[in-house]
């Protein structure tokens, strides 16, 4: 016969497993179990301490053993990116798994390649599949979605779904952990006329609702300076402008711009640091030198800010990304109630922005 801390542990995960799902499951305190089981405090701190090693309860300083919300099986959390080789995933992606392999589960990485279709055959495998939880990075988001009826059946399904960087709008009850894109905007645009520029040019993507919120944040900061917002001055571009530039370094949308406003600005504010990186670029093969000629600024402070001779002057969020959402994820298969957040920015200033001067 097995010791009894064993059995009273094989009680008590069987009790874990079957509330598992079904929001936070506090287990009795170590008074009540020695009661009800008839056992030693040091067979049930035995117990629990398997159970803790086990990874299926934690121990909360003052409140008790609570689930972790780990189930017998289905520990699988999906992770749907739009490219997996975009610059700032990788460490996304390393910093969810972090966070959530610490705890005991394992992750199951798809790529959209920003297609609509391509994500509606993503959900449908996942509707098949065993999982517990979804980290989501949308597509096209500032566009309708056809496949906001997937995410609901497996919203109905228990499994908990998290929107990082975006979400799609006609879809109700989601959490989305973001950055405050708004507020990015209107600072670097704030940043640049309080350096005497007051003709500012911008390149925004238009199909995610990330852009349009950078962009409304940047244009208003022109307005409330009383400065005229210049459309002539705007470029937008799309995931099939962003797949052509990635594959085949078709700069065509940015090049078009300087082509068509050549000295109608002093500065450029990017969607983010990879734009920037190739706008530098594309301006050094036209003579136009950055930061004497034209200043430019971005979002991520990634890498790539910092690729070229001239360091961009770039926005750096206060909280990662990956590890926010992976943590609010957490919170959520456990049951425990959790909020949108925006994430804010800090101005990280290099040397690619200068003061204007006539």
């Amino acid at each position: 016969m097995p010791a009894k801390y064993i059995r009273l542990a094989n009680i008590l995960r069987e009790t874990i497993f079957q509330n598992t799902g079904r929001g936070i499951y506090k287990l009795p305190s170590e008074n009540e179990l020695c009661e009800q089981y008839h056992m030693s405090r040091q067979t049930v701190r035995t117990a629990l301490h398997l159970l803790t090693e086990e990874g299926l309860i934690e121990k909360r300083q003052g409140s008790g053993s609570f689930s972790t919300g780990l189930g017998a099986m289905q520990n699988t959390i999906a992770v749907i990116v739009n490219q997996a080789e975009e610059y700032t995933t990788p460490a996304f992606l390393a910093n969810i798994k972090s966070i959530l392999s610490a705890k005991g589960y394992s992750i199951n990485v798809y790529s959209t390649h920003s297609r609509i279709s391509e994500e509606r055959k993503i959900l449908e495998d996942i509707k098949q599949a065993s999982i517990r939880g979804m980290i989501v990075e949308g597509s096209k988001t500032a566009l309708p979605n056809p496949n906001l009826d997937l995410y609901e059946h497996l919203m109905a399904k228990g499994i908990s779904v998290l929107f990082a960087g975006g979400i799609y709008p006609s879809l109700t009850g989601c959490i989305c952990i973001k950055e405050d894109n708004y507020y990015g905007g209107y600072l670097l645009a704030k940043h640049l006329i309080q350096l005497g520029h007051t003709q500012i040019a911008g390149v925004f993507k238009i199909d995610d609702l990330q852009g349009l919120e950078r962009y409304s944040g940047f244009a208003t900061a022109i307005r409330d300076y009383g400065l005229p917002l210049l459309e002539e001055l705007i470029t937008w571009y799309t995931a099939a402008n962003l797949e052509a530039l990635q594959l085949k370094s078709d700069t065509s949308f940015l090049s078009d711009l300087l082509r068509r406003n050549k000295g109608l600005y002093s500065c450029v504010v990017c969607h983010n640091d990879e734009i920037a990186y190739w706008l530098i670029r594309e301006l050094g093969y036209t003579d136009i030198r950055v930061p004497e000629d034209i200043s430019v600024v971005s979002f991520d402070n990634s890498y790539m800010s910092d690729l070229n001779s001239t360091h961009i002057t770039t926005l750096s969020h206060d909280r990662d990304l990956g590890t926010t959402a992976a943590s609010t994820l957490l919170k959520m298969i456990q049951g425990e109630s959790v909020f949108p957040e925006e994430l804010s920015w800090n101005l990280i200033e290099k040397n690619s922005v200068a003061p204007f001067t006539v």
